[in-house]
């Protein structure tokens, strides 16, 4: 596998770091979990529903568990010994706390010059808010992300999902390969810091562009699209679709598959320009339209018609779609309480693609093993637990 030889120590819990690192660990690294004798707390976080924790399983699938006590010395010292054999460390702790726990970047890599560590916080290593404690709805907030959500009658929105945690465990598993893709051209070790504010701060695309070009803040125009008209939810017979005609052919085609020739020739939608001043207009001419066919007839129309569209589907449609099964996004994991479903592998390989190897790990399932590649003896290992330190 593209990563097979890669060892990964994951010193991260809950979502950020963890996504990082089951990235690194579906393309064939070895990520061993360092834990608490108590566990990541994502193990019991959410909606767990029967057996164990779907979410957390998802996130760590393809790893391995270690339990230290990493109050101890000898814990501190069992890391140092992994990680004078990983090529990766990554930790999502607040800035400051690896460094007093004698565990930080410059005394792990005065062990190891080749480490490529990796540290995923919410505001940065350094700076005014770095010792911010920082959650998913924060970052949102404080990165401007939740200005753009909604429309101007309602109060900012925030995404339904931990996308500030995502995109930086995205970010964090690239600059991991870009650092190690360095090391590999006769570079050292590498520091990698990616902050979840700054995470969500590089993906403002057409909003960040409209404020640098006119120094005016975007509207939020909910469903609406900032720059294109006509755009957004419309309501078939039977339910809603999205409809994205976002260029000057997409508008002809949706003209001709609406039969709209006499709006097309309205000097009021004559380029895109002139539909964002009428889009209240423009928007309730389709919504007509629209409105007097199902979802199904407008899908099969506007798509063999070259416009953009879809279903807006909730997650028992999207989990049943059929292109969704094509494309292997439902997968399985064989835990010891029964199967666990979560999504599958967003990025394709042909030649070695990334596969489900080995379940999401029991707490500590995999401490003795561990231990005994970094060296250890059957001895050592027991008078480690008799000490508490595993």
């Amino acid at each position: 596998m593209p990563l097979s030889g890669i060892k990964v120590l994951d010193m991260t819990r809950v979502l950020a770091g963890p996504f990082c690192t089951m990235l690194l660990a579906d393309f064939g690294a070895d990520v061993i979990k360092v834990e608490t004798p108590q566990g990541d707390p994502a193990r019991v976080a959410g909606i767990t529903g029967e057996g164990e924790n779907p979410f957390f399983v998802n996130i760590n699938r393809n790893k391995r568990s270690i339990a230290l006590d990493l109050r101890t010395e000898g814990a501190k010292d069992i890391i140092r010994r992994l990680a004078a054999r990983a090529d990766v460390l990554v930790e999502n702790y607040r800035p400051g706390v690896m460094e007093r726990m004698g565990l930080g970047r410059e005394a792990l890599q005065e062990i190891n010059p080749g480490l490529i560590y990796a540290a995923v916080s919410g505001f940065g290593k350094t700076g005014p808010y770095s010792h911010r404690p920082a959650f998913d709805f924060i970052a949102q907030a404080v990165s401007g992300f939740m200005s753009l959500n909604g429309s101007e009658d309602m109060d900012p929105q925030r995404v339904g999902i931990p996308i500030s945690d995502t995109i930086a465990g995205l970010y964090a598993a690239f600059g991991i390969l870009a650092a190690l893709h360095r090391r590999g051209r006769g570079g050292r070790g590498e520091e990698v810091q990616v902050a979840m504010v700054d995470s969500l701060i590089s993906m403002f695309t057409f909003a960040s562009g409209a404020f640098f070009a006119t120094g005016q803040l975007p509207p939020r125009t909910g469903n609406d699209h900032m720059v294109v008209a006509p755009y957004g939810v419309f309501h078939a017979s039977d339910g809603p679709l999205a409809i994205a005609p976002s260029t000057e052919k997409n508008w002809l085609n949706l003209c001709r598959a609406l039969d709209m020739e006499e709006v097309r020739r309205d000097p009021r939608f004559a380029t895109n320009r002139d539909r964002m001043r009428h889009r209240r207009d423009i928007n309730r001419i389709v919504a007509e339209r629209i409105a007097v066919r199902t979802r199904a007839e407008w899908i099969e129309l506007l798509n063999r018609e070259g416009v953009p569209c879809g279903p807006i589907q909730n997650l028992q449609e999207v989990f049943s779609d059929p292109q969704v099964h094509h494309q292997q996004m439902v997968l399985v994991s064989e835990q010891p309480s029964g199967p666990v479903r979560m999504p599958g592998f967003a990025v394709k390989m042909d030649k070695a693609p990334a596969r489900l190897r080995r379940p999401s790990p029991q707490i500590g399932e995999h401490t003795d093993e561990v231990l005994a590649e970094a060296g250890l003896d059957c001895a050592q290992i027991e008078r480690l637990r008799d000490e508490g330190v595993i």
